[in-house]
Formats: C-alpha cells, sequence, structure tokens
C-alpha cells in the first residue's frame, strides 16, 4: 500500500500492495454465505471474472464443494487463509464480513464486501456493481481505511480467565430472560454507576449502527475516534449512552442478577465458539449470584460468573476495509434507495435506514439550476450521486 493509513481516514489513489502471491501472482481470498443460492452464483462469477485478469483466488475448505470453482485454490480455515492475499472478498452480509475479519486481521489484509444482505453497512459493493468491482480492483483502483477495534478482557479475582477482541461490538447481556443483570460501570478506572439492567454495549464507531444503534446509542461517523457505551434497558436515573475518548478503559463488574426463578442448570445457551472464547462453570441457580455472558460481534461469547470484570479498551490492531472509487456517472444511481461504490457515510445512512430527504436543495449556488427559461428547476438528490 502507498502510505500508512490513519484510523478511520481513508488513503486515497491507485494502491499497489505487497501482498502479491509467489511469482509476482496476485491472490485474492474469497469468503462467502454459502447457505445462499445468490452467494453461490455472485461468487462464482467473481472467481471466473479475476481469473480472466490473471488474479488466483482461495476458497476455504468448508466452502469449497458448494461453491465449486475449480479455478480457486482450496485452503484450510486458519491464521494462515490470508496469509499473502492482496484482498479478502467477502460475498455476504455484514455477518459474512465480520466472519472474515477474523482471518483477514491478523493478516493485515483488507476486505472488500459484496452486499446480499438487508443493511450491509460494511460492505462496498452490491452485486449490480460486480463489474465495475473488478475492474477497480485489478487495476488496483482502490483506498484502505482502518476502522478501529476494541481489545476484551475478563478477569475473576484478578486472573484472566479470556480474552478476544471485537470489531463492532462487546455486549455484556443476563444469560436469563426473565431477571435483570446488576452490574457496576466503570471509566478510567473509576466508578460510574450501578445498573440493573440487560445489559450494556461497548462499540466502536463501526459498531454504532449496529447492535449500540438498536439499543438507543448515537450513530457516529467511522472517522471519528472514540468509544461507545451504551446500556441496554437499564433502570436508572443516569443510563444514557454515552461517548468517551478512544484512550479510556472502559470496564463493567458482574454483581449477579436479580428477579425472576432460574432452574438449576440454566444458563446461556450453546457452547462457546472460536479460537478463544474460553467455557466457565456452570451458574448457579441462586438468584443472587447469577451471572451474565460476553458476546464479541455476535461469534464469540463467553460465559461471565458473578464477580467477573470485562475490561474494553481501544485495540492494537484494525481492521482494513478497502474502499472503490465513487461511480463516475452519478446519474447512474437510481430509484432513491442505492448506494454506490466510493458513496460518502451520509448517502450510506440515508439508503441503508431510507431516510426521508425529499425537498433538499443543497448549498447556495449548487442548490438549483436554470433552465432554458431562465426559471429555476429543483434539483434531484439520489444516494451516491450529486445533481
Amino acid at each position: 500500500m502507498t502510505g500508512t493509513p490513519v484510523t478511520g481516514a481513508p488513503v486515497t489513489g491507485t494502491m499497489t500492495t505487497g501482498n502479491d502471491g509467489p511469482a509476482g501472482r496476485r491472490v485474492m481470498l474469497l469468503v462467502a454465505h454459502t447457505g445462499r443460492a445468490d452467494a453461490l452464483r455472485v461468487s462464482r462469477v467473481l472467481v471466473s471474472r479475476l481469473a480472466a485478469v490473471g488474479i488466483g483466488v482461495r476458497v476455504l475448505e468448508p466452502e469449497a464443494a458448494e461453491l465449486s470453482c475449480p479455478a480457486a485454490d482450496v485452503v484450510p480455515v486458519s491464521p494462515a487463509a490470508a496469509a499473502g492475499a492482496e484482498m479478502v472478498l467477502v460475498v455476504g452480509g455484514d455477518g459474512t464480513l465480520l466472519r472474515a475479519a477474523e482471518l483477514a486481521r491478523p493478516a493485515r489484509v483488507p476486505l472488500l464486501g459484496v452486499n446480499l444482505g438487508h443493511v450491509g453497512f460494511l460492505a462496498e459493493a452490491e452485486p449490480d456493481d460486480l463489474s465495475a468491482a473488478v475492474a477497480c480492483v485489478a487495476a488496483r483502483r482502490y483506498s484502505v481505511e482502518e476502522r478501529m477495534t476494541v481489545e476484551v478482557a475478563v478477569r475473576v479475582n484478578g486472573e484472566q480467565l479470556a480474552a478476544t477482541w471485537a470489531l463492532n461490538e462487546a455486549s455484556v447481556e443476563k444469560a436469563a430472560r426473565e431477571r435483570m443483570l446488576e452490574l457496576v460501570i466503570e471509566v478510567d478506572g473509576r466508578p460510574l454507576s450501578r445498573w440493573g439492567c440487560d445489559g450494556v454495549v461497548f462499540a466502536t464507531p463501526t459498531g454504532s449502527t449496529a447492535y449500540a444503534f438498536s439499543a438507543g446509542g448515537p450513530v457516529v461517523w467511522p472517522e471519528v475516534e472514540a468509544l461507545l457505551m451504551v446500556p441496554i434497558s437499564a433502570h436508572a436515573l443516569f443510563a444514557g449512552p454515552m461517548v468517551v475518548s478512544p484512550r479510556s478503559v472502559l470496564a463493567a463488574e458482574v454483581i449477579g442478577a436479580i428477579g425472576g426463578q432460574v432452574p438449576a442448570s440454566s444458563g446461556p445457551a450453546g457452547q462457546p465458539t472460536g479460537p478463544r472464547a474460553v467455557e466457565v462453570h456452570s451458574l448457579s441457580a441462586h438468584p443472587e449470584t447469577a451471572g451474565g455472558v460476553l458476546w464479541c460481534d455476535g461469534r464469540r461469547m463467553v460465559e461471565l460468573p458473578p464477580g467477573s470484570r470485562v475490561e474494553v479498551r481501544r485495540g492494537n490492531l484494525p481492521v482494513l476495509l478497502a474502499r472503490l472509487p465513487a461511480a463516475a456517472d452519478a446519474a447512474a444511481a437510481s430509484g432513491g434507495a442505492e448506494v454506490r461504490p466510493g458513496a460518502p457515510f451520509t448517502d450510506r445512512l440515508v439508503a441503508k435506514f431510507g431516510l426521508p430527504v425529499a425537498g433538499w436543495r443543497g448549498l447556495p449556488g449548487d442548490r438549483v439550476r436554470t433552465g432554458e427559461t431562465g426559471t429555476d428547476e429543483t434539483v434531484t438528490w439520489e444516494p451516491g450521486g450529486h445533481a
């Protein structure tokens, strides 16, 4: 890459990466949502078009049979899967991209998503943009931006029980549906408040449009350096969402759960997943000693017995996202619900949430244009474009 990316800020211009494969051959890793027929179709087209321009593609071993791409190399799911690749291509929704981030982050390889999900804030291209996206990748016409991550540690009596990370958020949640979780929240080593709640979300700016947004948190632009703390249904006077310094260390101490009745064998459903999830002892049935559960990006889970302490701080290793240049023909955007590659974050918000913008006329000098009759005409705005 030319230059060193700054957190949240794109490095623009033609990219020259140092992650070419053997003998200078360019290689991409493809991660796909193989449970969807449209993802399989798009993935096969993507492999074919990249092969046609001399770019090799790797696919993951568990996905290879369903993808059925003879031109692709099959690699096992391991930290080495993305090593030496120029980019990780993701075909699916944000959930698939979060899964791919586990492979791309340690290899310092950027992710480029083709969105097939419902919202797709992290994805860059839509299936209709596939030809243009392949052309930009082939010509190395893309920028790379860093997205802040968080590192999460779980301690009990001073002993570290688990260590993991998240791109979107780390959420501390109650283990029993019918009971509140009792937490003491801490910022920079000082207690802030005690909440009876359903939990708390510690989010990055990237995650501000995910779980934190659903819990009532603010939308934070990706280039802003900050950490978010959003309580979930807290029964307290002081329990609003908070935005703190990226240098802060946030913590939640699990006192226990209150109210309700829990069977003797109850606990969070399912087993811990991911290489860093740590299984702990089953939670007690006593209403004063039941604990909670930690989820990171909805993928990595750690049980939290009473007395657990969850610490969240800015991660040292960001996730890299590839960004394509803005569409040359802005008028190509149509329907008011589509966002083109390279669109500003504001346009993404409007398109993804279907926000009403009818009547917008822009800045003075740009908001109207004069027709042949000399009268002002209203400029039509479309996501990803301009008048």
